[in-house]
């Protein structure tokens, strides 16, 4: 049995991380976000989400371990960024929040695709 840690673990590039950020803020302004791990769930399992953001540092892990799985089984890019905090604050709102699913990336749409790219280059 694989344990939740390997599967939220991975060892991403700052440089997605710090683009995951920002397309987050750019979709926050001119797309749609799902926040929190229930929005999030739904929007990757309508097929809605063209990028999934989940912190590293939600505690317990079980609550988001799902998530990077049911990505990759629905083609979602997924980024795994170590705050919950500047997650939220990204996102536009003052608490935590342990995932986000961006809908519709709006002005961020270049953004989205580059990062889905670099994921797929480091996945092979």
């Amino acid at each position: 049995m694989m344990e939740v840690e390997q599967v939220v673990k991975v060892e991403l590039p700052k440089e997605i991380t710090e683009d995951a950020y920002k397309a987050i803020e750019m979709a926050r302004d001119t797309g749609k976000l799902r926040r929190g791990v229930n929005e999030t769930t739904k929007a990757i399992e309508r097929g809605q989400a063209k990028l999934v953001i989940v912190a590293e540092d939600v505690q317990p892990p079980e609550i988001v371990a799902h998530i990077p799985l049911l990505s990759k089984e629905k083609n979602a890019p997924c980024v795994v960024v170590p705050s919950k905090k500047n997650l939220g604050t990204a996102s536009g709102i003052d608490v935590p929040t342990s995932s986000i699913a961006i809908t519709d990336a709006g002005n961020a749409k270049d953004l989205v695709g580059d990062i889905a790219k670099k994921l797929e280059r480091l996945s092979k």
